[in-house]
């Protein structure tokens, strides 16, 4: 009799172990990181001394009882009481912990490393080291120095503290996915230099204007001055070559349009020699298909979009009107977005102002 009661009585504590919820950790929660390669046991015991579960025992009986069901390694929360049985089933469905972590359009790999740095995911450093090998790129970008340009923008849901490899890993398998279905439906056939120079371009693109409908004519322009031998002039390749060295402190001076660097689109002709920041899909897609258009200046107009001109002395008459609009309410409004006029033969003369942008 006493044995039964006994069998009793331990029957009815692994069943309480197993069925009734329990929490043996602090109010705040507790991580249990799992590792590969682990038996049941050593798992049950882990998952006991963390104060998740009642009992080893009744964890790693209940777990002998689903033996086509394998724990899963990784990085677990448990901030509530929970059953055993619920446990069980949390990791063995691979349930892990992970937090959201987005990559903006037009953010550099520096902008990146700040914003895992800040959100405690990483060292900025570590995530610049991993995006400073562009091996994962080779095949669409094979002079690529880094994977600048090939972070795909969008949200990535991460552990507590990912591999900085793994990270890029992910983000270059993205931009691969989504550059692939980018390119058949713009109809656009792989060719050697191709993606790299569309990247480059559509980079620029993006950091020229937050406005989707104009980057196909942003890139359009960017295009017909390349085929003029007509330096770009864009402000945002400046700001990367200061960033690439830690000068850029929110500001471009002058001066530092003279900045020594193969980026400072002033001081070089063509593109640079790669992207200056990930773009986004209608970036990409501007790129592949750009406006064709006479146009071949554009400035700001206070109002998130840009003025349009074919000629310098144009160019011109819209950099006073910005000026004046940055002076408050008596200069005259800036009209709508023109629409593209039919293609024209442009002049060769180099401008004196600040080229396509100011």
């Amino acid at each position: 009799m006493l044995l039964l009661i006994l069998a009793a009585a331990v029957g009815a504590y692994l069943w309480i172990s197993i069925e009734q919820p329990y929490r043996g950790f602090p109010a705040e929660g507790v991580f249990v990181d799992i590792p590969h390669g682990v038996s049941s046991r050593a798992v049950s015991r882990l998952l006991a001394r963390s104060g998740v579960v009642r009992s080893a025992t009744a964890f790693e009986i209940y777990a002998r009882q689903h033996p086509k069901r394998r724990l899963q390694a990784g990085e677990y929360f448990f901030n509530h009481p929970i059953s055993g049985h619920d446990v069980f089933w949390q990791i063995a469905d691979g349930h892990v912990f992970e937090q959201p972590f987005t990559v903006r359009e037009g953010e550099t790999m520096f902008d990146i490393a700040r914003d895992l740095q800040a959100g405690k995911f990483m060292g900025a450093s570590e995530f610049l080291t991993a995006a400073k090998n562009p091996e994962l790129i080779h095949d669409l970008a094979p002079n690529a120095k880094t994977l600048e340009g090939f972070l795909y923008p969008a949200t990535y849901n991460l552990p507590r503290h990912p591999a900085a490899n793994d990270l890029t890993a992910e983000m270059v398998k993205k931009f691969k996915e989504e550059w692939s279905r980018i390119r058949s439906t713009a109809q656009i056939a792989p060719a050697s230099g191709l993606t790299e120079h569309l990247v480059t371009l559509a980079s620029l693109v993006e950091r020229e204007t937050p406005k989707p409908d104009e980057r196909p004519l942003v890139a359009g322009i960017f295009e017909n001055r390349l085929s003029k031998n007509m330096r770009l002039q864009c402000d945002p390749t400046v700001i990367y070559a200061l960033e690439q060295t830690g000068q850029y402190n929110g500001t471009l001076t002058g001066a530092d349009l003279q900045v020594d660097s193969p980026y400072n689109t002033y001081t070089h002709s063509g593109l640079p020699p790669g992207p200056i920041g990930n773009p986004g899909e209608e970036s990409l897609r501007s790129a592949m298909t750009p406006t064709k258009t006479p146009y071949l200046y554009f400035v700001a107009n206070t109002q998130g979009g840009h003025f349009f001109a074919s000629t310098l002395e144009e160019h011109n008459r819209n950099v006073t009107k910005y000026r004046q609009l940055l002076k408050g309410p008596g200069a005259t409004q800036p009209p709508a977005t023109p629409e593209p006029l039919p293609p024209t033969a442009g002049n060769n003369e180099r401008p004196q102002q600040r080229g396509a942008t100011q």
